[in-house]
């Protein structure tokens, strides 16, 4: 049963509505362009590398490293992170950290902002459909000191369209094809990264395991995984939300701990937290005397 205070629904964000609808629908023209219209190559690796770089941003930046402070890194990473994680389109570092934080601290209750107790389509995307409260932050007063990510959370809508739109469209005039390049890189790459995004809020508390923790809905899914570069062992990250891996054990598919790692490698990253192997013992232990 839904509690019914959850079936309060806040005021309606008709803009993101329609920002919404007018990305899915110029991201699904960017394939029937690229299949039909104006094939090249260049363009194909260019939204592949796009991709790449604004969901490594999401993951590796905005959640692992500003979110839940599971390392620390130099200016030039952060800065990395801060332009192609507002090319995502996905709010600023500050908003989305806040939010997230939340959503930790409040799991499966009515604060969760995408709670999964409010359905399924509800934590994919149904809470970008209505405005939230204004924030004051205050879960993430370290992210305010910070001067990289206030300036970001200031310029975010100028940063997202310079470097998610005009950027690759830019790039694409070098092999003549700036049209596609903004379709496929810029809205095609958007699509797909959105719905990898909305997997971990909709699908990792729905479907998969969760050895670690039965406390929340939170579960491991390698599907989900393989979308989000790694972020869909979710219940492992929920019960140790500060290691910064999410997949743990060697043959588990994590490319955000693998570029953290080989970061800290030149001394780009460092303090890398890791969840001690006792308590992680303890928490399958605790599980399977529980099932």
């Amino acid at each position: 049963m839904i509690d019914p205070a959850m079936r309060l629904r806040p005021p309606v964000y008709w803009e993101n509505i329609l920002f919404l609808l007018l990305t899915h629908l110029a991201g699904l023209f960017s394939f029937v362009y690229l299949i039909f219209i104006q094939f090249s190559i260049w363009t194909l690796g260019l939204g592949l590398l796009w991709m790449a770089l604004c969901m490594l941003s999401t993951t590796g930046g905005y959640h692992r490293l500003f979110a839940h402070r599971s390392y620390r890194s130099a200016t030039i990473v952060r800065l990395f992170y801060l332009l192609f994680g507002a090319a995502s389109f996905q709010s600023s570092a500050l908003r989305w950290a806040s939010d997230h934080r939340a959503h930790h601290a409040h799991t499966d209750e009515a604060e969760d902002p995408y709670n999964i107790k409010r359905g399924f389509w509800w934590a994919h995307l149904g809470w970008l459909f209505y405005r939230s409260p204004p924030s004051d932050y205050r879960n993430a007063r370290d992210l305010q000191a910070d001067p990289l990510i206030r300036f970001q959370d200031r310029f975010y809508l100028f940063l997202a369209i310079a470097v998610g739109m005009a950027l690759p469209a830019a790039i694409g005039t070098l092999w003549g094809d700036p049209l596609g390049a903004l379709l496929l890189a810029g809205f095609g790459r958007l699509l797909v990264q959105y719905h990898a995004t909305f997997s971990i809020n909709s699908v990792a508390h729905t479907v998969g395991r969760r050895p670690y923790s039965l406390s929340t809905s939170a579960r491991d899914s390698f599907v989900a995984a393989l979308a989000t570069l790694g972020e869909g062992y979710h219940n492992f990250h929920h019960r140790f939300p500060s290691d910064y891996r999410n997949g743990i054990r060697f043959h588990q598919f994590d490319p955000t701990k693998w570029c953290v790692w080989l970061l800290s490698r030149i001394h780009l990253t460092w303090d890398l937290k890791r969840a001690p192997a006792e308590s992680i013992l303890k928490a399958r232990q605790s599980v399977d005397s529980e099932t």
